[in-house]
């Protein structure tokens, strides 16, 4: 699974990084670093929507406060 989040300059001002950083805590918590393909993209070009993820071209929008449930709904549950 491939788990894209973009850092362009919008989505990092609406906390890029907190995501990226919970998703890394998450995929180890559950040891799944074998089965998901976390990485990073400049604009996905729905900066209004940010911050834009990605889910093997699946696209979504998630904050610092949704991403927990993002992880178990999108990716977790998926894996």
């Amino acid at each position: 699974m491939k788990v894209t989040v973009c850092i362009g300059s919008s989505c990092h001002i609406k906390g890029s990084r907190q995501v990226v950083e919970q998703l890394q805590y998450l995929i180890n918590e559950n040891n799944l670093g074998d089965k998901i393909e976390l990485g990073g993209t400049f604009c996905m070009g729905k900066c209004q929507q940010g911050v834009c993820v990605t889910v093997d071209d699946n696209f979504f929008s998630v904050t610092p406060d949704t991403v927990d449930e993002f992880f178990e709904k999108e990716i977790a549950a998926r894996v």
